[in-house]
């Protein structure tokens, strides 16, 4: 069975760095690999449209380049998508939604064999993770579905209610709080700096840390790195596909605009905008 590389790090108890992907391009995947420093890439699955095929296809760029991936992935998905997931080669489930102890019970269940010890729902599958037809069933798979990486989003306000039960759920290994999600679900839509907020992203990474659990952050800038360096955060995913090409458009795009408009004499260039629809017109 493929070695699975974050579960390495974080039983050697050593920091790990990861990135999100909405492209299910496996090229991607390489391009990330040959860049060096990542230890996994997460396939951020809950926002991204993917075929069974596209899930395969990243399981075998994650072994070329010897980086685990992850998969998030939403709350009516857990059983399904966890289980093709980790059959396809995934090596770790972020799991989204969380709300109450019966969901952090559900989601170990989703990624675990199903044997007396274990409390899993996994049976055996004729998939890549075994080889297809190589080791099924074998004592190797079952130690493989043990070593799948739980990690949780911490975003509810339900969830954060009850953190202290939720966290003590035997085998989540990394939680993650989601400001976006939090502030809707409290009430200030948007507002990923509110005090209430920020309070309970401390909350979530300080019980974390003291029940011996990793937490893990998500950056658009490791600039934003320090505080959380400070609180005693080792784990960070950095950077979205969609957000690097995005912001790489609009400021070159701008960027060049000025020059042509200097080179112009100061003249401006036009606006380009959709068409507007007509009647009688598609």
């Amino acid at each position: 069975m493929p070695v699975n590389h974050l579960r390495a790090r974080l039983n050697a108890n050593e920091p790990t760095i990861g990135t999100h992907i909405l492209s299910a391009w496996p090229t991607l995947v390489e391009l990330i690999g040959d860049a060096g420093n990542y230890d996994y890439v997460e396939f951020t699955a809950e926002y991204a449209p993917f075929t069974m095929y596209d899930l395969d296809n990243l399981g075998r760029a994650f072994e070329l380049k010897n980086l685990s991936g992850m998969i998030k992935i939403e709350q009516t998905q857990y059983t399904h998508q966890a289980m093709r997931a980790i059959g396809s080669g995934f090596q770790s489930v972020l799991f989204a939604d969380l709300r109450s102890v019966a969901d952090a019970e559900a989601c170990i269940a989703a990624v675990r064999a199903e044997t007396p010890n274990s409390g899993g729902r996994l049976g055996v599958g004729m998939r890549r993770d075994v080889g297809t037809v190589l080791r099924g069933g074998s004592p190797e798979y079952v130690q493989a579905c043990q070593d799948v990486v739980i990690a949780v989003m911490i975003e509810k306000r339900e969830c954060v209610e009850d953190l202290e039960n939720i966290l003590s759920v035997k085998g989540i290994d990394m939680v993650q709080f989601g400001a976006s999600d939090y502030s809707m679900s409290i009430g200030v839509v948007g507002q990923r700096g509110n005090a209430d907020v920020k309070a309970a992203e401390r909350k979530t990474i300080e019980l974390a840390l003291k029940k011996g659990l990793n937490p893990r952050v998500e950056l658009a800038d490791i600039k934003d790195a320090t505080p959380y360096l400070e609180m005693g955060v080792k784990h960070f995913c950095i950077g979205w596909d969609v957000r690097i090409l995005h912001s790489w458009w609009r400021a070159s795009g701008e960027g060049m605009a000025a020059m042509l408009a200097d080179a112009n004499k100061g003249g401006a260039r036009t606006t380009i905008s959709a068409p507007v629809k007509t009647a009688g017109t598609y």
